[in-house]
């Protein structure tokens, strides 16, 4: 197991054909609103004129959606059932806002199968298909993952390498810190045999006391960084109402400012690095300090 206690930052470079093309994963508890701020985030890389595909590896299906206006798109799992093999890149892929390429990964029927086996077909076909092709000229890969590191599935893009860079969403709430440091706990492990890295947490505040702080002295005791807080605003929900990102729906709002600032940051980060996963009894220290567990 990794020590962590002389914690390295490395340099993330992937490179196909002339092309540097980022590889990003977006983890966290379930309803932290990874979707939300994956689908903020492409939109503020977007309007920074980068070109990402986004690959939903959620059952339900929604992390396109505000990309596409709404849209239902038909999921890959989905497709292959109904046409059989004989798929091409345009029935799975559609154009989103800003250019932007959408995948819904989907899941098994109900009560059959694994759902994150639709992960492994999905980049799997994707990767026949040839969605990551150096005539895409991708600068950005994004998968919005369900929740934790729970099986094998979830894991999947950081195990085979699709995700080599990691972003957890995180807020000030008992159990998204316990998840987010589980989530590291899995990095560790998949990061001595290849080359995924823990480029920062993204604090999705609940409004919980002292939670930037808190946040903050998490992200210093696991060897990262909290790379932005981003304040709670309804502004949020009517834009997701409204079927659309923040930037799409308002553009002039603080709140899509701070998507912009996040996508930025996230654009320019320099600080990867393997982490150094709390033991509970450390983690339920911190959230003694900071009065959550008093």
């Amino acid at each position: 197991m990794y020590s962590g206690k002389a914690n390295k930052q490395y340099s993330i470079q992937i490179t196909i054909g002339g092309l540097i093309m980022r590889k990003v994963a977006i983890y966290g508890k379930g309803g932290i609103g990874k979707s939300t701020t994956t689908q903020n985030t492409v939109a503020g890389l977007a309007e920074l004129g980068k070109k990402v595909m986004v690959v939903g590896c959620d059952p339900k299906a929604d992390s396109t959606r505000l990309l596409l206006g709404g849209l239902a798109q038909k999921t890959v799992l989905d497709t292959l059932r109904e046409e059989g093999e004989d798929v091409e890149l345009d029935d799975v892929l559609k154009a989103g806002f800003g250019g932007t390429a959408c995948v819904e990964s989907g899941g098994p029927e109900p009560g059959v199968g694994c759902a994150g086996r639709g992960i492994i077909t999905s980049i799997n076909l994707l990767e026949q298909l040839g969605a990551y092709d150096e005539d895409k000229e991708l600068d950005y890969a994004f998968y919005d993952v369900l929740g934790d590191v729970v099986c094998g599935g979830f894991a999947m893009p950081i195990r085979d390498g699709k995700a080599e860079e990691i972003y957890i969403v995180v807020s000030g709430e008992m159990m998204a810190m316990y998840a987010a440091n589980n989530i590291c706990k899995g990095i560790v492990k998949f990061a001595q045999a290849g080359s995924v890295r823990l480029g920062g947490l993204i604090c999705n505040s609940r409004n919980v006391d002292n939670e930037a702080q808190m946040i903050e002295e998490l992200a210093k005791k696991l060897g990262t960084q909290m790379i932005h807080f981003v304040p709670r605003d309804n502004m949020v929900q009517r834009a997701e109402i409204n079927r659309k990102t923040v930037i799409d729906y308002d553009s002039s709002h603080n709140q899509a400012d701070e998507y912009r600032a996040l996508a930025k940051k996230i654009h320019e980060n320099k600080m990867f690095v393997i982490p150094n996963p709390l033991t509970i009894e450390e983690l339920e220290e911190l959230l003694v300090d900071f009065g959550i567990m008093n």
